[in-house]
């Protein structure tokens, strides 16, 4: 090194503790992970009718003007239905919109129906698009609001090791993470996924995944063309080879042409494709027309996927992008769907052994952005509450889930860029309970601290 750049470096001594490459999220929805964090939390409601009241009373003082919002309820658990007599009731004329825990039902009440223009059903839900489209009209808040949320949220994020997330917020948001990145924002590195009603605007801009965007400041890149393909468990919406107990399939909501089409289109323009595929049968169709396309890119959950689907990952190059929280919040969802035939439920360690890449994330907020939580979900499928673990031979190691959390980094060399953790303890010799909390010293981005607990 020469000499003026020795008298300049800084050297921080880390008293013999660990250090690590930096974290990624491969999935999060970022703004509404922010949104989320300041909403009415549901997740705890374990009845439609509880659900309701807890809304009453949050609504009592409520602004009118403003719509209320709740969020994470998981209505596939609850012993009744919701109803819109049931949410009118509580609620009154005081807009109110509940956001389930994975983003694809919304339940209005009807002065909600009425401001955002939308009919709704004797239950007063909306699912999927319908549900997506007023999701969105409910984020257009005031834009230094929003992003000061994102700011914080981003920082809690790097102050658990994250240096890095991909995010999926359904939206243009090239132009939302440059005006975020021109205000000040430094915390994290941001993949921005493009959705296929913008892939031709982002052609004409001369977009292709993995381009670091001017005005980004080295933090922002293009991310992967985001294709939704069916719909999630809790809404019963993910196609699937086995029926609910209603008697259907789960939706296929893109058809097996249109995603070959737009795989092809993708790749004509540079896009790795990342398809959003939650039932096994959604698995299948996203697999078919990676094979028929010709090309690699990701699956987004895999939650479900059949025994001879598991070896077409890896030879197709398929990366298997995760959130194994998921397999936590989802069990009895899945039991009682499909009691009995649950052996296909987030098989982590099969798509390892049949020669697949994992990625791990969260989905933010279907799940909290902290990637020792994943990764103690991947390696134990427990909670440490004293439940036995759901399909223990599913687990994968704590090297592999570190590897999945760091882009396939597994070890630090010299000449990478210094994205960095610095950790209090081994991750490979503590407890499972100390795991999943694991305390995080300190977090670097290119060698600036982001996150420093008292090193420097």
């Amino acid at each position: 090194m020469p000499a003026a750049e020795s008298r300049a470096a800084r050297v921080v001594h880390l008293d013999g503790r660990y250090v690590i490459p930096g974290l990624w999220d491969e999935h999060v929805h970022m703004t509404q992970w922010a949104l989320h964090s300041n909403r009415l939390d549901l997740s705890a409601a374990a009845s439609a009718h509880e659900a309701a009241a807890a809304v009453g009373l949050y609504v009592h003082h409520a602004d009118p003007s403003v719509t209320s919002v709740g969020v994470g309820f998981r209505d596939a658990l609850w012993p009744d239905v919701p109803t819109l007599e049931m949410l009118d009731a509580a609620t009154g004329n005081q807009p109110t919109a509940l956001i389930s825990h994975d983003l694809h039902c919304v339940w209005l009440n009807s002065a909600a129906a009425r401001r955002y223009g939308v009919e709704v059903d004797a239950g007063g839900l909306l699912r999927e698009e319908p549900a997506f489209a007023v999701t969105r009209d409910l984020g257009k808040l005031p834009d230094s609001l929003v992003d000061g949320w994102v700011r914080d949220a981003a920082r809690a994020a790097a102050a658990r090791g994250v240096v890095g997330v991909v995010d999926f917020e359904m939206t243009w948001n090239r132009d939302v993470w440059l005006r975020r990145i021109a205000d000040g924002f430094d915390a994290v590195r941001v993949d921005a996924g493009v959705y296929p009603k913008d892939l031709e605007r982002a052609r004409n801009d001369g977009m292709r995944t993995g381009l670091e965007l001017d005005g980004g400041r080295g933090l922002l890149r293009v991310g992967p063309l985001k294709v939704l393909i069916d719909g999630s468990l809790n809404t019963r919406t993910a196609f699937c080879s086995d029926p609910y107990p209603d008697g259907s399939y789960g939706l296929l909501t893109v058809s097996e042409g249109e995603l070959l089409s737009l795989l092809r289109r993708g790749r004509e323009y540079g896009f790795v494709p990342a398809v959003h595929a939650i039932g096994d049968a959604a698995n299948r169709v996203a697999l078919d027309a990676f094979e028929r396309a010709g090309i690699g890119g990701r699956i987004e959950h895999a939650q479900f996927v059949g025994a001879e689907d598991l070896a077409r990952f890896g030879s197709l190059g398929v990366t298997a992008s995760v959130q194994p929280v998921h397999a936590l919040d989802d069990r009895d969802a899945a039991e009682s769907n499909w009691s009995g035939r649950t052996q296909r439920a987030f098989p982590l360690r099969s798509l390892l052994d049949a020669g697949a890449t994992l990625a791990l994330g969260s989905d933010a907020p279907v799940a909290p952005l902290d990637p020792w939580a994943g990764m103690s979900a991947a390696t134990t499928r427990s909670r440490q509450d004293g439940r036995g673990p759901w399909y223990p031979q599913e687990c994968i190691s704590r090297r592999q889930a570190l590897v999945a959390s760091a882009r396939g980094s597994s070890r630090i060399r010299v000449g990478d860029l210094a994205d960095l953790v610095v950790l209090d303890a081994d991750p490979l010799a503590v407890s499972d309970a100390e795991f999943g909390a694991l305390p995080v010293a300190a977090t670097l981005l290119a060698g600036r601290f982001t996150y420093d607990g008292g090193l420097a």
